[in-house]
C-alpha cells in the first residue's frame, strides 16, 4: 500500500490483541476481563453445509482446521476495526453449525481490541504485515485443565451431543502441544492466564501510532 498523497495510508484507531489457544483454554474469558472490545473470531466459521469444510478420517466434520473458518473475512473485520473503529459481525451458532444473523460492533474510542478464537494465530503474519497487530498470545494450562474446562462449556452451552464432546475432547487433549507449537510457530507469545493479562492491559492504556509513521 502506498503512502503517498494521492493514496494515504490509513490512520490506525486502534491495534489487535490476536488472542489463540486450544478450545477451553480460557481465551473469552480472560477477553471479557480484559475490559477492552472483543471480536469472537469463532462467528467467522463456514456455514455446516459448506461443501469445502475439511472431513476427518470418520466422515465427520474437522472443526478444528483452519479451514474450517473464513480467514479472509475475518481479517476484513480486524481491518475495519482497526482502521475505522466499527465493523458488521456474524453471529454465529455452533449447535446450529451456521450463521444466525449479524451484528454491529464498535470499538468507541478503545486503544485496542481482542480478536479471539482457536485460529486467531493463523492471522498473526497478515496483522504484522498491515501493522495493525498490538499482541500476539497463546494461552497455555496443563492439558488436562483445558480438556476439563472445555467439556463443561460444552455440554453447559449444548454444543453438540455428549459422545461426540468426548470424542472430540480426546482426540484435543492428545493433540493439545503440538497446538500450542503450531500457535507459537505462528508468531503467538505462549503464556497462562496472569501474564497474558498483563500483556493485555498494557496495550489498553497505550496509543496506537499511525499507520504511515
Amino acid at each position: 500500500m502506498s503512502d503517498s498523497p494521492l493514496n494515504p495510508a490509513p490512520t490506525l484507531r486502534a491495534r489487535v490483541v490476536l488472542l489463540s489457544g486450544p478450545s477451553g483454554s480460557g481465551k473469552s474469558s480472560l477477553a471479557e476481563r480484559a475490559g477492552l472490545p472483543v471480536l469472537q473470531l469463532d462467528d467467522f466459521y463456514k456455514d455446516g453445509d459448506d461443501p469445502t469444510l475439511p472431513q476427518l478420517p470418520d466422515g465427520g466434520t474437522d472443526w478444528d482446521s483452519p479451514l474450517s473458518w473464513h480467514a479472509d473475512q475475518a481479517m476484513a473485520a480486524i481491518r475495519a476495526l482497526a482502521e475505522d473503529g466499527r465493523a458488521d459481525v456474524p453471529v454465529y451458532s455452533i449447535p446450529a453449525n451456521g450463521r444466525t444473523g449479524s451484528r454491529p460492533l464498535s470499538l468507541d474510542g478503545a486503544p485496542a481490541f481482542v480478536a479471539e478464537g482457536i485460529f486467531a494465530a493463523e492471522l498473526v503474519g497478515r496483522c504484522e504485515a498491515e501493522g495493525l497487530l498490538g499482541a500476539a498470545i497463546c494461552l497455555r494450562n496443563r492439558a488436562t485443565t483445558t480438556a476439563w474446562r472445555r467439556f463443561r462449556r460444552d455440554v453447559r452451552e449444548g454444543r453438540k451431543s455428549v459422545p461426540y464432546l468426548l470424542r472430540r475432547g480426546w482426540r484435543l487433549m492428545r493433540a493439545e502441544r503440538g497446538i500450542v507449537a503450531r500457535q507459537v510457530g505462528l508468531g503467538a507469545h505462549a503464556c497462562a492466564g496472569p501474564e497474558a493479562e498483563r500483556r493485555i492491559t498494557a496495550l489498553a492504556v497505550r496509543r496506537p501510532e499511525p499507520a504511515n509513521a
